[in-house]
């Protein structure tokens, strides 16, 4: 299959955080290969990756190390990669730890941890690009979430939690800034088959089990959800926003 072209994202100026593993690699190589001048960050060192894009793609990412949780790091970093690259357009909040944890044994420092990680950073990294992107004329932020919140699951109430937060959020901000020509759309995947995942949580009869509920029959893969972060990025979706797109092989209406 012929990867699709978005040829308004060539040269645009793209974040992706926790751009190098899992769902983020994928996105960030998405973007690499329509021309985009993309930037990540991450803990881990990243260079071996970026390494092995810039020989499979012919454009080399900006590895920045940032710890997201701690607000002013991420927003030098930010700063940091839109003066390497320009005014950033596109930015996806990608980045996100599902630690599970018990309700009853979970302490207010694990909590406001969780909380930091996967919805406070959010709304920071918004709060850095916007300006730009008002400078510009626009832009794009995709803010992922995911179907838990939507499951009534148990095992992760503070990340649960976080992702019922950012569709809130992404909703609100899309309103605010809408008049800016500043798009601001969620995704909510499903079970994505990462590393981690697959590393972590995954057995033969779970992933059994739950793919029995989605109406498509094939796990998903990381590389699955590039093409709609994408499309969101792109002007082909220049009058979406403010919506939270499910891709879960239809898992939730199964």
């Amino acid at each position: 299959m012929t990867d699709p072209v978005f040829p308004d994202l060539k040269d645009q100026s793209v974040f992706v955080t926790g751009g190098g593993s899992g769902i983020g690699a994928a996105l960030t190589e998405a973007f690499l290969r329509q021309g985009a001048k993309v930037a990540f960050c991450q803990r881990s060192d990243g260079t071996a990756f970026c390494d092995a894009m810039a020989a499979a793609t012919g454009n080399r990412p900006l590895f920045l190390p940032c710890d997201i949780s701690v607000t002013d790091q991420l927003q030098l970093t930010l700063a940091t990669a839109a003066k390497a690259h320009g005014p950033i357009t596109v930015l996806v909040n990608n980045a996100a730890n599902d630690q599970r944890h018990e309700t009853l044994k979970t302490d207010q420092a694990f909590w406001d941890w969780s909380i930091n990680v996967n919805l406070r950073s959010y709304f920071f990294a918004c709060q850095a690009v916007i300006p730009g992107m008002q400078s510009a004329g626009g832009g794009s932020i995709i803010n992922f979430s995911s179907i838990s919140f939507m499951m009534a699951d148990t095992g992760y109430a503070a990340y649960i939690t976080a992702n019922a937060g950012i569709v809130g959020m992404t909703r609100t901000l899309a309103r605010e800034f809408g008049p800016d020509r500043i798009r601001v759309n969620a995704v909510a995947p499903g079970w994505v088959l990462t590393e981690r995942q697959k590393s972590m949580w995954v057995t033969p009869e779970g992933l059994a089990k739950h793919l029995e509920k989605q109406c498509l029959p094939d796990p998903i893969q990381p590389e699955d959800v590039a093409g709609t972060v994408l499309f969101l990025a792109s002007d082909l979706a220049k009058m979406m926003t403010s919506q939270t797109l499910i891709l879960d092989g239809g898992y939730i209406s199964g």
